[in-house]
């Protein structure tokens, strides 16, 4: 099972360790205020009051053990790309940093981050495309030219299978999983039935999913 370091614990920070932990991941959270690492400890596996930037606190507290590492420092740009280029020279596999810009985000790629994040502006995206298209519940971007969306089914879908539908042959998109109300179904069938209410996990280019949304 994957280990993953958290360091940072503000608003983005706190929420990433406590998602990794709620899904039985170890979790070390790391942060220089102590309040902060007080109200996640119960929380993940080990909370440290340390500094990120200090390559022997790193070094001692065995960082190069762990599969990744997500630097969400986000007051501190110094801070955070000093962090991020440590981690790295630590020997951490997977390091994701949390950028503020595109400039930001450039220079932590330089210095060796493996995947560069932009809470803000990827949650503004998110909204956008929440409000312009009213079956679409959420969206996220995983590349820039392929997202995932979660869609209310259309009155069209509703009553078929997903092999009646063929979104795929029709749109080059994926089903990856169906909602209905609680219930989650990750590895739908082709005989599987729409029903009224269900939501929609579809995978695809963004050109493709424009065409679902109107579907």
């Amino acid at each position: 099972m994957k280990q993953f370091v958290v360091v940072g614990l503000g608003r983005f920070g706190s929420s990433v360790a406590r998602t990794l932990a709620e899904n039985n991941y170890n979790v070390l959270a790391i942060d220089t205020n102590e309040e902060r690492v007080q109200m996640i400890a119960n929380e993940v596996t080990h909370a440290v009051e340390a500094d990120a930037t200090d390559e022997d606190a790193l070094r001692t507290l065995g960082v190069r053990n762990f599969d990744v590492a997500v630097v969400s420092i986000g007051d501190n740009i110094h801070a955070n790309i000093l962090s991020t280029l440590i981690l790295k020279e630590l020997g951490v596999p997977y390091v994701v940093a949390k950028a503020q810009d595109a400039l930001h985000g450039k220079v932590l790629s330089k210095v060796g981050a493996d995947r560069v994040v932009y809470p803000e502006r990827d949650m503004g995206v998110r909204i956008a495309h929440n409000l312009i298209s009213s079956n679409v519940l959420d969206y996220i971007e995983f590349a820039p030219d392929y997202s995932i969306v979660e869609i209310i089914t259309s009155p069209n879908m509703i009553g078929k299978t997903l092999a009646q539908l063929e979104l795929r042959s029709k749109f080059g998109v994926n089903v990856m999983a169906i909602k209905r109300g609680k219930n989650l179904n990750i590895t739908p069938g082709a005989n599987d039935r729409i029903l009224e209410g269900d939501v929609l996990i579809v995978m695809g280019k963004n050109e493709d999913l424009d065409k679902v949304k109107q579907f």
